[in-house]
């Protein structure tokens, strides 16, 4: 089976693992070590954040 390329940038997949308390299992084991939980919560956090962004940019 192909990798997929991924769509949120190693930044911000970082930036959201911190805020949402698993960057050390990042830091120990790789994107491979989170649960899939943690991944689930990530997206849906990233989801939110970009349709914030689209709200506030539709207001302008």
């Amino acid at each position: 089976m192909a990798k997929r390329k991924g769509v949120m940038s190693d930044q911000l997949k970082a930036e959201l693992a911190k805020d949402l308390g698993f960057y050390d299992v990042v830091e120990r084991e790789g994107w491979g070590g989170i649960s899939s939980r943690d991944a689930g919560n990530m997206v849906k956090r990233a989801v939110e954040l970009a349709s914030q962004q689209l709200t506030s940019r539709d207001q302008s």
